[in-house]
């Protein structure tokens, strides 16, 4: 018993020791931190372009080489800033800049102007390298394209649309450089996948944005879907066959005078829907020499229904004169 008491004290002061030299370690390495964030040092960053106020008529083309190498002096502290993020340097369009021809100039002249306000008093701005920037820019045009809904929809069985597919907004503007413009015909939706539909669609899309499209300014990135959906039947109506185009001098008689039109329809209009909503001819311009037979044609069909056909292909006729 007594040894085990001794053994444990020695083991209490063994990791006391190691603690106390681990503690004496992490403060020796944050003094050597701050010993060395302290000093000043000098040293050449790379700073990528941020531009601004750009004239709403102009488009400044991509340039993935507008980049400048700027060689700043200051303590270790205000480095730390540019390690940890991006560095940028702002470029203001409207002021910063001077128009040559097909190009916006740059000169380094302005970084030192504006070197407190970008860098800090903090720091001392030594060198800038390019001497000057240029940005090609092109007019900015404006497109109005169709959008296109990219969709793949299953219905539950006896249900289905009572329309096409409405998308709010259905067309979009598109702004940029006519190079960039020109291929672009129409925009679509993202995919969606809706299956065993039986209730109505109200949905927000994303729109797939063309890739690279840095230079371009969209009206919209998402459309709103809707989808009116309801029960759905089929009905038959006997309707009326109308001969016409007979010449004067023929008398014709036809049978039979009238023919089974198949619909397909809502169950909230089936029982509006009558013979009237629904027209079948035959045209006897249409009849060779040797024929014995009239085509019928659905020449009419009410908006309340989805489809129609009519189940028999041939009416018989004869001229009586």
């Amino acid at each position: 018993m007594i040894k085990k008491l001794k053994r444990n004290i020695i083991t209490g002061i063994k990791n006391k020791k190691i603690n106390v030299f681990f503690l004496f370690l992490l403060l020796s390495f944050l003094i050597l931190i701050f010993s060395k964030l302290s000093k000043e040092y000098t040293n050449t960053i790379i700073f990528n372009i941020d531009k601004v106020n750009v004239p709403k008529e102009y488009v400044i083309l991509n340039d993935s080489n507008a980049k400048l190498n700027i060689t700043l002096k200051t303590h270790g502290f205000n480095w730390l800033k540019y390690y940890l993020s991006k560095p940028e340097i702002t470029i203001d369009f409207s002021k910063d800049v001077k128009r040559k021809g097909a190009l916006y100039v740059w000169d380094k002249s302005k970084i030192f102007i504006n070197s407190e306000s970008e860098f800090g008093n903090q720091v001392e701005l030594l060198n800038v390298s390019p001497d000057e920037l240029y940005f090609k820019y092109d007019v900015n045009l404006i497109k109005k394209v169709p959008v296109i809904v990219s969709d793949q929809i299953s219905f539950s069985p006896g249900f289905d649309a009572i329309n096409s597919i409405k998308v709010e907004p259905d067309s979009i503007q598109i702004v940029g450089p006519n190079d960039m413009l020109v291929n672009i015909k129409s925009i679509e939706t993202e995919k969606i996948t809706l299956e065993n539909i039986k209730s109505d669609i109200l949905k927000v899309v994303k729109l797939k944005i063309p890739k690279n499209n840095k230079d371009l300014i969209f009206s919209n990135e998402e459309v709103n879907l809707s989808l009116k959906v309801e029960k759905f039947t089929e009905g038959s109506l006997k309707v009326p066959i109308i001969l016409i185009n007979i010449p004067d001098s023929l008398s014709i008689k036809y049978f039979p005078k009238t023919i089974n039109v198949i619909y397909y329809t809502s169950l909230n209009n089936f029982n509006e829907i009558s013979a009237k909503d629904f027209k079948v001819i035959c045209d006897f311009s249409k009849v060779n020499n040797s024929q014995t037979f009239l085509l019928p044609e659905l020449n009419k069909i009410t908006n309340k229904v989805k489809t129609a056909k009519i189940n028999q292909q041939h009416i018989e006729f004869i001229i009586t004169e």
